[in-house]
């Protein structure tokens, strides 16, 4: 059964008598959001997708947490305009871009980062209704919330210890207060409260030595601390949300949600002190680059719109999707990753619409099914293969429709014209960033210098290609094949004879599959330049 629908099943266990659902996600943008934040997104998508096509009603909030303090400073960012504003909401730290940069530059540090992830989600044809955090602490959605946290500090602090070993300070309480003097919440602690429900007063320091990564002012005060003026720490954060909504599925990674982690303590906080309802876990693997975990706020790995540019949304939705949650993904575009990317999303094409078997034919119909950015792109069209494209943009002399024609056997409907130049765009936009020098060449006007490092043998081997190529018009796999006889009778091994091929041609040591690319090239111009090697 596909991932997705597995949990739906399982959702629909857990509520029996429901037919509405709320799926809710979040990202705190720290800095550039990483390709990891929007494995997330494209799952609870997915899922909330599935549930509406099995007829139930489903409402997908996703929380741009802009009342986080920001306690990490990117690499990419200047010291000097950034470091006074440690510890403050993301929400009141200013916007890295200057107004000289935009006519209508983002208002904050959060929205910037947070705009660019957001515009991402919608590429891929996600419709997640987007809210801020600090919206809703200025409505005082979180204000009977933070009463019911202020009224037993006791019980969440037993349940840190008792879950996750973390012991806190028994003058520790589960609120922040944003500071009054600096403007800042990461430093900020409560030491008492009184007051009735919805009237509470707090008394708080700014401490100048609770975090590492920001010093607070020294101010002692009392506050409200409602409507913003108070924060909940994030594991109790995250328990509250829940019964805002209230949520019935929110996943997270596996780091989180490991024993004793992050989502046991806001799992146990929402069902002993707020007496609320626990949603449907999606623990989730990371999603990696080349190996490497990612940080927004180190720099580590490449940002959630780097990858995005990188490829057509439908193949990154592609890529999350294949893949279970519990999977973990390691993604490098460098090298053949992208064609072979590519290749497997042709091949899902093929089973979808019944011109290839597979033994897991239904979940694969499924992976192309929700990699869709709407319903009726999920279309039977020609799609050439990714490695053929990249090698016709790198043939000039050729007409590229008509080659793609030619592959296909027919005339292109409007519809593969305009796939085949999506993969033009996006194979020359690998062939830039990511291909390796094996893929990239350039047919050379003249006999390259190297040509003259030819040995006897080789130059045989071209002058007989030569007479190969006089006896008719070939089709390349055919061509490739008679290739390979000639090379057998040779005295050569197999590397130094297709070596004399791309150096006569290319000036370098290798290049594309042999036979399609003599076919691709004028047969004429390929006949003279072989024999031109053994003048």
């Amino acid at each position: 059964m596909f991932w997705a629908d597995e949990i739906v099943e399982k959702v629909e266990k857990t509520f029996p008598d429901r037919k509405s659902f709320i799926v809710r996600d979040e990202k705190t943008p720290s800095g550039r959001v990483h390709i990891g934040s929007l494995r997330g997104v494209v799952i609870h998508g997915v899922v909330a997708q599935a549930l509406k096509e099995k007829g139930h009603s489903v409402k997908y909030f996703y929380e741009i947490n802009d009342a986080d303090p920001m306690d990490g400073l990117p690499v990419y960012l200047p010291k000097e305009k950034f470091l006074p504003h440690m510890g403050k909401p993301l929400k009141d730290v200013p916007s890295p871009e200057s107004p000289d940069e935009s006519p209508t530059p983002t208002k904050n540090y959060a929205q910037y980062f947070g705009d660019e992830f957001v515009s991402v989600i919608r590429r891929l044809g996600l419709e997640p209704e987007i809210y801020l955090n600090s919206k809703l602490y200025a409505q005082g959605q979180y204000d009977n919330l933070i009463d019911i946290v202020l009224e037993h500090p006791e019980e969440i602090r037993a349940i840190y210890k008792e879950v996750s070993g973390s012991e806190k300070r028994e003058e520790w309480n589960p609120v922040q207060i944003v500071c009054e003097k600096c403007g800042r919440v990461g430093t900020t602690t409560v030491i008492g409260s009184k007051g009735e429900r919805g009237k509470k007063i707090v008394q708080y320091i700014c401490e100048p030595d609770k975090v590492k990564w920001a010093v607070g002012c020294g101010y002692k005060g009392e506050t409200s601390p409602y409507k913003g003026r108070g924060k909940l720490p994030w594991k109790v954060e995250w328990a509250a949300k829940w019964q805002i909504f209230p949520v019935d599925i929110e996943g997270a990674g596996k780091d989180h949600s490991v024993v004793g982690g992050s989502r046991e303590v806001a799992e146990r906080i929402a069902r002993d002190v707020f007496k609320g309802a626990v949603p449907v876990n999606i623990p989730y693997e990371f999603f990696t680059i080349g190996g490497a975990k990612m940080s927004s706020s180190k720099a580590r790995g490449a940002s959630a719109k780097e990858v995005a540019d990188s490829m057509p949304e439908v193949l990154l939705r592609f890529l999350m999707v294949r893949n279970r949650p519990e999977r973990h993904i390691d993604f490098d575009p460098a090298g053949g990753t992208m064609p072979r990317l590519f290749d497997f999303f042709d091949e899902s094409a093929e089973i979808t619409f019944g011109k290839k078997e597979s033994d897991v034919k239904e979940d694969i119909k499924k992976a192309f099914h929700f990699s869709q950015l709407k319903p009726d792109q999920e279309k039977d069209l020609f799609r050439p293969r990714f490695s053929r494209v990249a090698f016709l943009t790198q043939m000039p002399q050729l007409n590229f429709l008509d080659e793609i024609e030619k592959l296909k056997g027919s005339k292109l409907t409007k519809e593969e014209k305009a796939e085949a130049g999506m993969r033009v765009k996006y194979a020359q936009k690998w062939l830039e960033d990511y291909a390796g020098e094996n893929d990239k060449f350039t047919v050379q006007e003249k006999l390259p210098e190297l040509a003259k490092t030819l040995s006897a043998g080789q130059k045989k081997f071209l002058a007989d290609i030569a007479a190969l190529l006089k006896e008719k018009d070939w089709k390349g796999e055919e061509l490739h094949a008679a290739i390979h006889e000639l090379k057998k009778k040779s005295a050569l091994e197999s590397k130094d004879a297709f070596q004399a091929i791309y150096i006569a041609l290319l000036g370098k040591n290798s290049g594309p599959q042999a036979g399609w690319f003599l076919e691709a090239l004028p047969k004429e111009f390929v006949i003279k330049r072989f024999l031109e090697t053994s003048i």
